[in-house]
């Protein structure tokens, strides 16, 4: 890409997200580092204080590679903006760590340099996770982590329903497992169907699990996966208020001790320990049998676009200290993220018996933009909870609803 074009692309990209921000996304002064030897580094862990074991990392890894970091962390929707804008006036941080499906934004804006560029080792990472940092062949970031979806369950409820939580592995023996729960007056399973991007990631293992794909929303095995859903809210296995749940609100339901089942994520661990009731998780099952692709959740590190090339071989050191085998163990254990290299998964597992199912669950994952949709992904997924919501409401059948979100998919 020429300067010229990657100038104009980055100018009306950013439009679109100071648009979005409403002037507030503006960099301020404070983003810049003060000399040469400071290097800045923006994450999405606004939570993190400064005296954090977060931060500690960042200045430990700046300290081997002999700078300093100045590190700032942010909202997720307005680190997005603030990067884009960053990049347009030229003065991105040295190293961005940003959830990963908004890298193929910021990829296709041509803010983001390649492990071709930057000399990242990207070797030992899961090729599943790696690949939603991935655009047209290239690598844009390398995970920090994953988080994912499984089935948490109330091992109480299934007990007096005579079921056993390892039989249920694949979409018949669910079906039946909520039978059973319903019989003994129990409630079946809640999740999070609600018009937003939290809607769509929770239908797409199902959807992925039937064998669908996002390039066709209307396909037989599409049809399928929405069906399941609007059935169990026809036979009372799901509350109605499935359409309006946030993942949030959908855990809470189901901490109320009456549900058999929640689709829920890794970062519901904590709660789970609170609930006051045993609980187990399994893997969303596929139609067919075995786990389900569930998306991934989690951030990618990213080394931006620099004026000054020179730069980048410490970005990398600084980079390749946070990924390092001992550091993600410790980052993900923070994080409640499973790690992206197998063997750091392993010792996650052995430490914590319950990640094992999460591990699982993140080996069969996929990322949302993968397939090289990069930036159609949002469109798409608009028109998937559309669809979801149509349906669930009762206002189309799963064939209608599907027929009409791959329309609007195509026209958008």
């Amino acid at each position: 890409m020429t300067g010229i074009s990657r100038r104009r692309r980055l100018a009306a990209v950013a439009a679109i997200a100071l648009a979005a921000a409403a002037g507030s996304a503006c960099s301020s002064s404070s983003d810049t580092p003060a000399d040469e030897g400071a290097y800045l580094v923006w994450d999405p862990y606004p939570q993190f204080a400064d005296d954090s074991e977060w931060v500690a990392l960042l200045k430990k890894c700046g300290t081997s590679a002999g700078v300093t970091v100045e590190r700032t962390g942010y909202d997720t929707t307005d680190l997005t903006n603030k990067a884009l804008l960053a990049a347009q006036q030229g003065n991105s941080p040295d190293v961005l760590i940003v959830d990963n499906p908004v890298i193929s934004t910021l990829a296709e804006a041509g803010a983001l340099t390649t492990t071709d560029d930057n000399k990242l080792d990207v070797s030992a990472m899961e090729a599943n996770l790696l690949g939603a940092g991935q655009s047209d062949g290239k690598t844009y970031g390398v995970p920090i982590g994953a988080n994912t979806l499984a089935l948490y369950y109330n091992k109480n409820v299934l007990d007096a329903a005579g079921v056993d939580p390892a039989t249920v592995t694949d979409w018949a023996s669910l079906n039946a497992a909520l039978d059973k729960v319903k019989a003994k007056g129990k409630k079946g399973i809640t999740f999070s169907a609600i018009g937003t991007e939290e809607g769509s990631f929770q239908f797409l293992p199902w959807f992925w699990g039937s064998g669908a794909q996002l390039t066709k929303l209307d396909s037989p095995e599409a049809v399928s996966a929405l069906t399941l859903w609007t059935d169990w809210l026809k036979r009372g296995h799901a509350p109605n208020s499935v359409i309006n749940n946030t993942q949030t609100t959908s855990w809470q339901e189901f901490a109320t001790g009456d549900y058999a089942f929640a689709e829920n994520g890794t970062w519901q661990l904590a709660n789970a320990e609170k609930v006051g009731f045993p609980y187990g998780t399994i893997a969303i099952p596929a139609a067919a049998g075995g786990p389900a692709p569930a998306p991934t959740g989690g951030e990618f590190v990213s080394i931006p676009v620099q004026k000054n090339t020179g730069r980048y071989a410490t970005s990398q050191q600084l980079v390749a200290c946070l990924t390092s085998a001992d550091n993600l163990l410790t980052t993900d254990t923070t994080l409640s993220y499973v790690a992206p290299v197998a063997a750091v998964q392993e010792r996650q597992a052995a430490a914590d018996p319950k990640l094992k199912v999460w591990v699982e669950a993140v080996r069969a994952a996929k990322g949302r933009t993968g397939d090289n949709l990069g930036t159609k992904y949002p469109k798409i997924s608009e028109s998937l909870w559309t669809a979801v919501q149509a349906a669930l409401s009762g206002g189309k059948s799963p064939g209608e609803a599907l027929t009409a979100a791959q329309a609007a998919a195509t026209n958008r």
